[in-house]
C-alpha cells in the first residue's frame, strides 16, 4: 500500500485543518502552516496495531472518519468529501482489516432515547441511530445530582482563549431500578437506581473514580466550610480528587489560581483557601474559593509516595517525610505539587495581633484579612478584592465614635460595585488607616481613598 493522502482535515475539532494520511505503518495527521499564527499544534500519529474500528458519517465541516482505538480512546478526522467514502473503505479493509462502517446520525431532536458506554465513549441514541457521542477523554467529573439523576462536567480545555459557546455540563435523567438477579439475595438489600449504576459505570470507564496509580499525598476527612462538608484530599502529579460522601471532584493543578493560608483570629482554627478557574460546581452552584479549616495545634505524621527517582523531579520542593502541624504540611505539599506560591498575613495586625478583624457582609460573619496586595473576606461567601481594583474606601459612623463601639468600612471598586464591612471593632480603626496609608491608599483626592479636609485628617471618606 502506498501513502494516502487527504488535504484540510480537522482532527478531533481542531480550528487548524492539516493533512491525513493512510500508510503501511497506521494513520497520522500534520497541521498545516498558518502564517502569522502563534498556535502551534504537534502531529499526530497512530500507529496500525492501536486501530479496532471505524465509522463514516456526516460532520459539521463535510464528512467524519470516527476512529476507536485499543487504548488511546476515539479520533475524529472531519472534513473529507463524499466521494472519499469507498477509497478509505477499501484502504482500512486492505491494509487494516477494519471495516469503515457509514452511520446516519438521528435528526429527531429527541432529548431521550438510550444510553450506552462504550469503549471510548459515551452514546447516546435515538430509535437506534446515534445522536451524540462524548468521549470519557472529554468528561472531566460526574456526580448524582439526585436519586435518579447523573451529572456529568465536561474537562476545560488548554485554549484559554474559546470563542463562543462550550458545553460545560450535561444532566441525564434516568428512571428505574437496577433489576436484582440474584436468587440468594436478601430481601433487604438496598435497591440501586438505574441512575446511580450508570454513574458507577461511568466513573470507572472514565478513570474519574479511584486512579490507576497511587497518590503522591493523601489527607482524610477534612474539614471544607466551602463548600460544606467533609473530604478525602489524594493529591497526584497534576491533579487532585476531592472525595466526600456525596460528590467526588476532580481539580487540575493548572486551575489553582492562588493559595492562601491564614490563621483564624480564634487562634484555634487555621484556614486554606484554593482560588481555582472554571470554579467547582455542586449542582447548579459554583464554587470558584474552596475553604479548608484545620485545627491549628493538630500534627500530621506523612510520608510522600515517591521513589527516590520521582522525587528528585520536585528539586526539593517536597520533603520525603513530614511530623509537624497539619496546616503547615499542607501548604507545603500543595506547594511542591501546584508550583503555586502561599500567601500569608503581611505586616497588617490587629489590636489584639491578629491578621483580621471580625465584621460582618450583609447577613454573614466572618473576618476580613488585610493582605499584601488585596482584601479577603471569610469564610462564607470568599470575596476577593484585590488593591489594584479599588476605587476608594469610606469609612462610615465616625462621628460620634464615642457612643459607638463600631464602624463600617465600605471598599468602592472602580467597576462601581462596593462591599460594606460593617461593625467593626471601634479599636482597629486606627490601625487600618496606618495600614490603609502604609499602601499609600491616602495620598490626594486623586488617590484611592482621600483625606478629610476638615476635623481629623486621619479619618477616611468619613460619612454618618
Amino acid at each position: 500500500m502506498s501513502n494516502l493522502d487527504f488535504e484540510r482535515i480537522y482532527l478531533n475539532s481542531s480550528k487548524a485543518h492539516g493533512r491525513f494520511r493512510l500508510a503501511p505503518t497506521g494513520l497520522g495527521w500534520k497541521p498545516a502552516a498558518v502564517a502569522g499564527s502563534a498556535t502551534k499544534q504537534e502531529p499526530y500519529l497512530l500507529p496500525s496495531e492501536e486501530l479496532s474500528s471505524a465509522t463514516w458519517s456526516r460532520a459539521s465541516r463535510g464528512y467524519e472518519l470516527r476512529v476507536q482505538t485499543k487504548n488511546r480512546g476515539v479520533l475524529s478526522f472531519d472534513g473529507f468529501d463524499t466521494q472519499d467514502f469507498n477509497t478509505l473503505k477499501n484502504e482500512l479493509q486492505r491494509s487494516f482489516n477494519v471495516l469503515l462502517d457509514h452511520r446516519e446520525h438521528s435528526m429527531r431532536g429527541w432529548n431521550w432515547g438510550d444510553l450506552d458506554l462504550t469503549r471510548n465513549e459515551v452514546q447516546f441514541h435515538i430509535q437506534g441511530k446515534p445522536a451524540f457521542e462524548l468521549p470519557y477523554s472529554n468528561i472531566h467529573n460526574t456526580n448524582m445530582a439526585g436519586k435518579n439523576e447523573v451529572t456529568v462536567e465536561m474537562a476545560p480545555g488548554d485554549n484559554k482563549q474559546v470563542a463562543g459557546d462550550e458545553v460545560v455540563e450535561m444532566r441525564f435523567y434516568i428512571p428505574g431500578v437496577e433489576e436484582n438477579l440474584d436468587e440468594n439475595a436478601e430481601e433487604t438489600e438496598e435497591v440501586k437506581t438505574k441512575a446511580a449504576a450508570f454513574h458507577e459505570q461511568l466513573k470507572e470507564k472514565a478513570d474519574i473514580g479511584q486512579y490507576s496509580g497511587d497518590a503522591i499525598a493523601s489527607f482524610t476527612d477534612v474539614l471544607f466550610l466551602t463548600p460544606r462538608g467533609r473530604f478525602d484530599i489524594d493529591m497526584y502529579a497534576s491533579s487532585l480528587r476531592l472525595r466526600g460522601k456525596t460528590y467526588d471532584h476532580k481539580i487540575q493543578f493548572r486551575s489553582i489560581e492562588r493559595i492562601f493560608s491564614l490563621p483564624k483570629p480564634d487562634e484555634i482554627q487555621h484556614l486554606m483557601v484554593l482560588q481555582i478557574n472554571p470554579p467547582l460546581r455542586q449542582g447548579q452552584t459554583p464554587y470558584p474559593f474552596l475553604v479548608l479549616q484545620i485545627v491549628k495545634d493538630e500534627e500530621l505524621e506523612l510520608e510522600i509516595n515517591l521513589d527516590d527517582e520521582e522525587f528528585q523531579k520536585y528539586d526539593g520542593r517536597l520533603h520525603k517525610k513530614y511530623d509537624q502541624q497539619t496546616h503547615l504540611v499542607l501548604s507545603h505539599v500543595f506547594r511542591g505539587l501546584t508550583e503555586r506560591r502561599i500567601i500569608v498575613p503581611g505586616s497588617f495586625q490587629t489590636t489584639k495581633g491578629q491578621a483580621a478583624v471580625a465584621c460582618s457582609l450583609k447577613v454573614n460573619e466572618g473576618y476580613l484579612y488585610f493582605l499584601e496586595k488585596c482584601f479577603l473576606f471569610l469564610p462564607k461567601p470568599t470575596v476577593y478584592i484585590p488593591y489594584a481594583d479599588v476605587s476608594h474606601v469610606d469609612i462610615s459612623r465616625v462621628e460620634n465614635m464615642s457612643a459607638n463601639r463600631t464602624f463600617d468600612l465600605e471598599v468602592n471598586l472602580r467597576s462601581g460595585a462596593s462591599h460594606k464591612f460593617a461593625n467593626v471593632s471601634k479599636e482597629e480603626q486606627s490601625g487600618i488607616i496606618a495600614f490603609l496609608k502604609e499602601k499609600q491608599f491616602v495620598q490626594s483626592f486623586s488617590g484611592l481613598v482621600e483625606y478629610v479636609l476638615s476635623g481629623d485628617k486621619n479619618l477616611i471618606c468619613c460619612k454618618n
